[in-house]
């Protein structure tokens, strides 16, 4: 347990992508199996605990410090792990310190009544860095700045493979992973990734930005197509097995079983948008929302929100891996698989025809009405390209539409968390509406905690600080009124209509673009603003 605790307090100090590489890529090396797989599970999100509970650490503590010191310690600090490690009390004369793979074991065939026994034991028997690493592996919390694919990549160079090898064969392992580091130690063959109904994994587009220079790109060489708002999924149907994963490798088939149904038309696999779908219309993303992150979907739910795949892509035609295609090629094969298939749940996303590419951008900034409404912006594939996993550089381009902007006040602020736990960073920003006396007031519309930089957040934070009105727990209220207050340029993707908003409208991906020092509070956009912008652009 020691080492993964160095390691993970290495991890949340260390800033750099390579670093970060390096130290987990020697810990693999240098950490014997199943410890190593076991951390490898916990730094790629694989490891979960039934048993372990935050309501079962935060009563845990409580009986062993004061209720209330623990409370606002928790409230100042704001990292439930970080608090108990550090005010948890010394037990001298506790057993020795757990290995990780003994932490694992025990709380894998523990009832949830044993657990906060286990976990109070272990607790006693490290020092402050092991009880905060144990508590992070306990509530699945990591935070230390490293991605899956970062992690799987160090893994990767450990055996001098690539990642997308890794990915290629991630769904069919299982932690502690020793079929996998035996094959990078050339001490096993290979892991089979031929189970059917597996994911694969997914090729990622590079943003069209300032660094690229369209001028110099060729528009003939490249297929448009709409950047639909929706959830990126891969739909599998190979052998009798149906499944649908998310982009990141998620099974999210038991939320959708209206889609999963559909997969009995076809043989193979597919990458595209899941979106709702009514008459084959794209519905907006917060109708997509109603069934996010659901275990199960009732017929109630099925009907008033019905969802389906926009096809964009095709990985394995029938039983044959087409990846290795170009996508012209690719494109061709799914256009007559989705003919073929013949349900109202799949459909194709259409091509766009362009010559120039100042015509796409007109295309881009100005979508007719209907299905392209609900789209973010575009998408560039080059029609030679194969499909690869990863973000390679050229092939496919991401151009989202430039976002849309507001300036509202700032009204509430709250703590946040990690390294930001000594600063007031989340921050809810309202709008002017006239109230039921008929006098300006102002509606929260949103809230955002990130688009700035360290300097601004101090800025802000002081700001927070010294003209605080109330507080509610966590939250402080900020002066703001007619004559004063902080006015934000708000930045967001989308805005759709909410019932449960007082305002009557949801931002989605709000985020601070500039912070308005100049502006007085009373020149910010009023609510009738917002709700111009429901109507599609």
């Amino acid at each position: 347990m020691r080492a993964f605790a160095r390691l993970l307090d290495r991890l949340s100090l260390t800033q750099g992508r390579n670093a970060k590489l390096t130290l987990v890529r020697d810990f693999l090396r240098a950490t014997p199996d199943p410890d190593r797989g076991w951390a490898l599970a916990a730094l790629t999100g694989e490891l979960s605990f039934a048993a372990a509970k935050p309501a079962a650490i935060r009563a845990a503590i409580e009986t062993r410090v004061d209720p209330l010191l623990f409370r606002w310690s928790y409230d100042f600090v704001g990292d439930l792990a970080e608090t108990v490690a550090l005010v948890w009390p010394p037990a001298p004369g506790a057993n020795r310190e757990p290995e990780l793979s003994e932490v694992v074991d025990g709380l894998r065939g523990a009832q949830r009544s044993q657990a906060p026994r286990m976990i109070e034991g272990w607790l006693d028997a490290l020092d402050a860095d092991g009880r905060w690493a144990l508590l992070k592996l306990l509530t699945g919390g990591l935070r230390v700045g490293l991605s899956s694919r970062l992690a799987k990549q160090a893994a990767a160079e450990l055996g001098g493979r690539k990642v997308a090898e890794i990915e290629e064969v991630w769904h069919a392992l299982d932690p502690p992973y020793e079929d996998l580091f035996a094959w990078l130690e050339d001490r096993a063959d290979k892991p089979s990734s031929a189970a059917p109904g597996r994911f694969r994994p997914v090729m990622l587009a590079q943003a069209l930005d300032a660094d690229v220079d369209l001028g110099r790109l060729d528009p003939g060489d490249y297929a448009a197509e709409w950047k639909w708002d929706g959830v990126r999924v891969q739909a599998v149907s190979e052998r009798g097995q149906r499944r649908l994963w998310s982009r990141t490798g998620e099974d999210v088939s038991a939320a959708f079983p209206d889609v999963v149904a559909a997969l009995d038309f076809f043989e193979g696999a597919i990458d595209g948008e899941l979106l709702v779908m009514r008459e084959g219309r794209a519905g907006p993303f917060g109708d997509l929302q109603q069934r996010l992150n659901r275990k199960t979907s009732d017929a109630r739910l099925m009907a008033a929100h019905p969802a389906g795949i926009r096809a964009y892509d095709l990985l394995v035609d029938g039983q044959e891996d087409v990846r290795h295609l170009p996508f012209r090629e690719r494109r061709a094969r799914l256009e007559a698989l989705v003919s073929d298939v013949r349900t109202p749940r799949i459909d194709l996303s259409p091509i766009l025809p362009f010559a120039t590419w100042a015509e796409l951008a007109a295309l881009r900034a100005d979508p007719p009405d209907g299905d392209p409404a609900q789209a973010e912006g575009l998408m560039l594939k080059r029609w030679d390209s194969i499909y690869e996993a990863g973000r390679p550089r050229g092939p496919w381009f991401k151009w989202k539409r430039d976002p849309r902007l507001i300036d509202a006040v700032l009204m509430y602020a709250q703590r946040g968390h990690g390294k930001r736990s000594s600063f007031y960073s989340d921050y809810t920003f309202g709008v002017w509406r006239e109230d039921e006396a008929g006098e300006p007031s102002l509606t929260p519309v949103g809230k955002a905690y990130f688009g700035f930089t360290d300097e601004e957040l101090k800025a802000l934070d002081r700001f927070v600080r010294d003209h605080t009105t109330d507080r509610f727990g966590p939250v402080r209220q900020v002066r703001a009124d007619r004559d004063f207050g902080l006015v934000l340029e708000v930045a967001f993707e989308g805005l759709q209509r909410s019932t449960r908003h007082k305002s009557g409208v949801a931002m989605r991906f709000p985020r601070i673009n500039r912070i308005r020092w100049d502006k007085p509070a009373r020149e910010a956009d009023e609510l009738a603003t917002l709700e111009a912008m429901l109507a599609p652009r």
